[in-house]
């Protein structure tokens, strides 16, 4: 029987953080294994920290999502939102489920090709095309989201140049009642400006307007709000039906689906708090089918939802380095992984779990990361039990931003695993070592 580490009393300051009505939130029980495969086998195999993804979650998670939408609404389409995650096997998951490509790049663009999406399952968004990007998608047939008017005048010469006919949208930013308003993104619909384009497209005859988009914001908790959105994009929907007789195949609602995360001063978590994809669901197809829009022309409605459909599915292993006992008394962690692992981390307070068997005390925490850095702190205050050197902890619901907004700093990024849905483990991208960066860089003939 192992000896228990002794740890000297001490008296400290009583700092508890963010209640909620029922009190300080402290786990229950801990996490040892992902899908059936231990957490220590895990790490063992794979190293620490170490990224895990469920390929049964995923696929569980949008079926639930296609569920909610397709029983709703006669024709629905998910566009995989890459930007939330382009690690080539997450991308195939969802492909191979039915989902089509959402890009917003060159890079994102060339990675939905490689990754098999024909071009007519390609959805172009973003602020940021460039010519050569635009022709790319022209000739793939792909869809292409106008966001401002100087990318309108490109692809009128593009088109003429080309002698093809762009598919677009345009991308409409409005007042829904949720604040900040995202107004940096493509056509105001209050002031005009995307009824404006809208006629500049049709009248030019330059290219084919086959829909209409907005991407009202990001963790967005009310969908009521959603439910505004497509009023507006209806009410151009049925301008264009009226002046130019011509109906659209599409309106495309964007993302923006809150995951079971809880962001920092939230004063209820999360799982308590977040819209199911049924609430989702009822406020934008309710919209919908009781719109003057005729039944003989229903548009399709594409969802572009990225957080909502991989949060969950995501886990960040992590080990314990050091404690330490902090000047005013509070206890603290020093682990190996960094903010620049879990980027998300400075807007969301991560649910932290052990994976050990743990007794039914704790203490408040701070959770560091292992970058000489003040900031590099996951959690400032979270309720755990005593854990030492050595011990692991896993990080839950981390599937979104974390491995396309992560950063080589300091610490090389590791492996990142898929386990099938046979409980078989995969290395989806391989850890990072010297040779990864010595590679790309070049030294001056006077420096050697």
């Amino acid at each position: 029987m192992e000896k228990k580490k002794f740890e000297r009393p001490v008296i400290k300051k009583v700092q508890i953080g963010m209640p909620s009505k029922f009190g300080l939130k402290s786990e229950y029980a801990p996490i040892k294994e992902i899908d059936g495969v231990p957490v220590k086998d895990l790490i063992q195999q794979y190293g620490s920290p170490l990224y895990v993804f469920s390929e049964k979650t995923i696929r569980e998670t949008y079926a639930e999502a296609y569920k909610a939408f397709s029983t709703r609404y006669p024709k629905v389409q998910f566009a995989w939102s890459y930007k939330t995650n382009y690690l080539n096997a997450i991308c195939k998951v969802f492909h191979r489920e039915g989902s089509w490509a959402e890009v917003v790049s060159g890079f994102e663009y060339e990675k939905a090709l490689k990754n098999g999406v024909p071009g007519n399952q390609i959805i172009f968004n973003g602020p940021y095309k460039t010519k050569e990007d635009l022709v790319t998608a022209i000739k793939n047939h792909s869809y292409i989201h106008i966001d401002h008017y100087d990318e309108y005048y490109m692809l009128i010469d593009i088109a003429e140049e080309l002698q093809l006919r762009p598919q677009v949208a345009v991308r409409v930013n409005m007042d829904t009642g949720i604040y900040p308003q995202w107004s940096r993104f493509g056509f105001n619909y209050e002031n005009g400006e995307a009824w404006d384009i809208v006629q500049r497209i049709l009248i030019s005859n330059k290219m084919d307007l086959v829909g209409l988009h907005c991407h009202i914001g990001t963790y967005i908790m009310v969908p009521w709000a959603y439910s505004t959105a497509m009023n507006k994009l209806i009410d151009l929907f049925l301008g264009i039906e009226k002046k130019f007789n011509k109906h659209l195949q599409y309106i495309d609602i964007g993302g923006g689906f809150a995951s079971k995360n809880t962001l920092k001063g939230a004063y209820l978590p999360g799982t308590d708090t977040c819209p199911t994809f049924d609430q989702y669901a009822d406020s934008i197809t309710s919209t919908l089918i009781n719109s003057s829009i005729n039944i003989e022309h229903l548009p399709t409605l594409i969802l572009e939802t990225g957080r909502g459909l991989i949060d969950d599915a995501g886990y960040l292993l992590g080990t314990v380095h050091a404690t330490k006992r902090l000047p005013d008394g509070k206890n603290s962690y020093i682990t190996d992984i960094g903010v620049n692992l879990l980027f998300t981390s400075f807007w969301y307070d991560y649910k932290i779990t052990p994976a050990q068997e743990f007794g039914p005390y704790t203490e408040e925490s701070v959770v560091y990361g292992p970058l000489c850095m003040n900031i590099d702190v996951l959690r400032e205050y979270v309720q755990l039990p005593p854990m030492k050197k050595g011990d692991h902890f896993v990080i839950s619901r981390i599937g979104a931003y974390n491995n396309t907004q992560w950063m080589q700093f300091i610490m090389y990024r590791p492996n990142v695993v898929l386990i099938d849905t046979d409980k078989k483990t995969h290395i989806i991208r391989k850890k990072e070592n010297y040779e990864t960066f010595a590679i790309q860089e070049q030294i001056p003939e006077h420096l050697k």
